[in-house]
């Protein structure tokens, strides 16, 4: 569901690309939280932003022509919001994953919490089936937790749970919502189907630790990244491996596909964010940082990259910042 009247059209050539974003580069910040933002998302009709911190809350942001305006925040959780993601087709329905043991579903039009799930842990992954039924939370004991999003307003049990005898670190699933991903600590990506959890497959996508996992939304592609640097784009359909994206230093943290499946950003603690091209693999554009980066999201209809770093507040340059950046606008 996108907002036609502030769609994009897809630039197809790569110069053409490098060309708009030589004029398409200026980035601008927005304070949100008391500390660290942990996550950032988009509404599906890419005309909220949500940001999750370790100050507990997550704040709503309307975006109005090219800059963001903070509408509320929503209060509840008593520890660190450390993910979140939205419905995929509904837009004012955004779940949040904590390390307080719980999943919370809020709505941006009530402005209230419609549901509160209780978890066995410490979440740090959530992910939303593409089709809205299912979601999926991962706690810091490898557990991965399936609840009925289809009740929601009354709170749901599990469909079931699935506890992993490997180091989990991200969960997704494919846009068909019927094959589930998860990354692990031994550069592995598993692929089960879903809702039977029978494992399909084990990808040796990378030599060192797969942290993050991110599906293209156009369904052509799914990128995995590394602690060696590395970003892997892969053939969803054949799982294999079309190239290698190797500019970044640093274990690569977060993922993020622009609307048109063309462009991927990555991001880590180097002091830049690698926007590259997924036909070609060369580099798009990059935007400077100052910090670590670990989160980035790409609007759903616009070349816009709402991304977070880990700022420190001057001058004392001690405590952390809690602010949002969006990069992808005109200098003119």
């Amino acid at each position: 569901m996108k907002d036609s009247k502030s769609a994009q059209t897809p630039i197809e050539d790569l110069n053409e690309l490098r060309s708009y974003f030589s004029t398409h580069n200026v980035v601008r910040e927005y304070i949100s939280h008391s500390s660290k933002v942990h996550s950032v998302g988009w509404s599906c009709d890419g005309r909220r932003l949500a940001s999750g911190s370790f100050d507990k809350s997550v704040a709503i942001f309307n975006l109005e022509r090219s800059r963001l305006v903070q509408d509320f925040v929503f209060r509840g959780h008593t520890g660190s919001v450390d993910q979140l993601c939205w419905h995929a087709s509904h837009p004012d329905l955004l779940s949040t994953a904590s390390g307080d043991k719980s999943v919370r579903i809020w709505d941006t039009r009530s402005r209230k919490c419609s549901a509160t799930i209780t978890t066995k842990g410490e979440n740090i992954n959530i992910a939303w089936s593409p089709n809205g039924a299912t979601i999926a939370v991962g706690n810091k004991e490898d557990l991965v937790s399936f609840i009925d999003a289809r009740n929601y307003k009354v709170v749901s049990m599990y469909v079931t749970e699935e506890q992993f005898n490997f180091e989990v670190n991200e969960i997704s699933w494919n846009n068909t919502s019927d094959l589930f991903f998860l990354t692990n600590g031994l550069g592995c990506v598993h692929i089960l189907t879903y809702p039977t959890l029978e494992l399909q497959t084990v990808l040796k996508a990378h030599p060192g630790t797969c942290i993050c996992i991110e599906h293209d939304p156009t369904g052509r592609y799914f990128a995995t990244g590394s602690a060696d640097a590395l970003v892997s784009l892969w053939d969803v359909n054949e799982l294999a491996c079309l190239r290698v994206f190797s500019r970044l230093e640093w274990p690569v943290r977060t993922l993020s596909f622009s609307f048109d499946g063309r462009l991927l950003a990555s991001a880590s603690e180097d002091h830049i964010i690698d926007i590259g091209d997924t036909e070609t693999g060369e580099k798009v554009a990059e935007i400077p940082v100052s910090a670590a980066t670990f989160t980035v999201a790409w609007h759903p209809a616009r070349y816009l990259l709402a991304f977070a770093c880990e700022d420190k507040e001057p001058p004392e340059r001690k405590r952390d910042a809690g602010n949002l950046k969006l990069w992808g606008l005109s200098n003119s």
